[in-house]
C-alpha cells in the first residue's frame, strides 16, 4: 500500500512541478512579448502551495524530512526506537490538530463564505483542500515510520 501511495504522490508532484515550469515559462514569454497574462501569478502561487504541502508529505514518507538526529544516534537501538516513536507521535499530533482539523475548518469557512480567488474566480476552499489531504498523508507515514526497526541507522 505504501509503495502505491508513494508512486501516486511522486507522479502527482512531478505533474505539479511540470505545470509550474510551464506556467512560469508562459509568464516569462508573455512579459517578453509585452502581453499581459493575468492568471499566471495566481496559478504559480496555488501550485506552490500544493507542491509544498504534498512535498512535505512525500518527504515524511521517504524519511527525508528535516530532523536533528545527533542525540538519538548516540543512544542504544532500543533508545533510538523510543525516540523514533516520540518524534513521529509529535509529528502525527501536529498533522492531526493543525493540518487535518485546522485545514478542514479553513476549507469549510472559505467555502461557506464563498471566497473566490481574485483572477481565476475559483473557490479558495478547493485550493486549501491540500492542507487536510497532506495532514492525512503525514499521519499515515508517521504511523509507518513508528514501526521502523532501525529508525536512525544507515
Amino acid at each position: 500500500m505504501k509503495e502505491k501511495i508513494d508512486s501516486l504522490l511522486g507522479k502527482t508532484l512531478t505533474v505539479i512541478m511540470g505545470l509550474m515550469v510551464l506556467n512560469v515559462l508562459l509568464q516569462v514569454f508573455a512579459r517578453f512579448m509585452r502581453i499581459q497574462v493575468d492568471f499566471t501569478e495566481e496559478v504559480a502561487g496555488f501550485l506552490l502551495i500544493w507542491v509544498g504541502l504534498l512535498g512535505a508529505s512525500y518527504a515524511t514518507g521517504k524519511g527525508m524530512h528535516l530532523a536533528i538526529d545527533l542525540l538519538p544516534r548516540s543512544k542504544s537501538v532500543e533508545a533510538q526506537k523510543k525516540f523514533n516513536i516520540v518524534i513521529n507521535l509529535i509529528v502525527l499530533l501536529f498533522a492531526l490538530s493543525v493540518m487535518v482539523i485546522g485545514g478542514f475548518r479553513l476549507v469549510y469557512i472559505t467555502l461557506s463564505l464563498n471566497q473566490l480567488s481574485p483572477v481565476l474566480e475559483i473557490p479558495k476552499g478547493y485550493i486549501y483542500l491540500v492542507l487536510p489531504l497532506s495532514g492525512f498523508l503525514i499521519m499515515y507515514y508517521s504511523i509507518i515510520n513508528m514501526k521502523k526497526e532501525n529508525p536512525f541507522g544507515e
